[in-house]
């Protein structure tokens, strides 16, 4: 099974910025969908930003429209996920996800990273 690795995650003031990496040696990620998803305690896991393979479109959330920017660098082969304006109820553990499209449901990622873990408090 090939192993994304998500990093970036930590604790953040209300109004702060953080920015997560999901990267890979073992794929391309330029050939791939990535989803960034969150689950907070108790809650469901939600799909908060993508980036299409196909032709580079991006889909966020409702809750994180504006305030997150998803986005590519394949010389680095890293999908970023800048988290601007952040907000308490936007604490969760982030994993980044790949596969053939997005805004399916997680179960057709094939390829997932560990998690990180994001903390916005004051």
């Amino acid at each position: 099974q090939v192993q994304l690795v998500d990093s970036g995650g930590g604790s953040v003031q209300p109004g702060g910025s953080l920015r997560l990496s999901c990267t890979t040696s073992e794929i391309s990620l330029e050939y791939y969908a990535v989803t960034w998803f969150r689950q907070a305690p108790g809650e469901a896991r939600e799909g908060v930003s993508c980036i299409s393979s196909v032709d580079g479109h991006t889909y966020h959330t409702d809750s994180v429209q504006g305030r997150f920017t998803i986005s590519r660098d394949n010389a680095k082969n890293t999908v970023y996920l800048q988290m601007n304006s952040l907000k308490p109820e936007d604490t969760a553990v982030y994993t980044c996800a790949a596969g053939p499209f997005c805004n399916n449901p997680p179960s057709r990622y094939d390829y997932w990273g560990r998690g990180t873990q994001v903390t916005v408090s004051a």
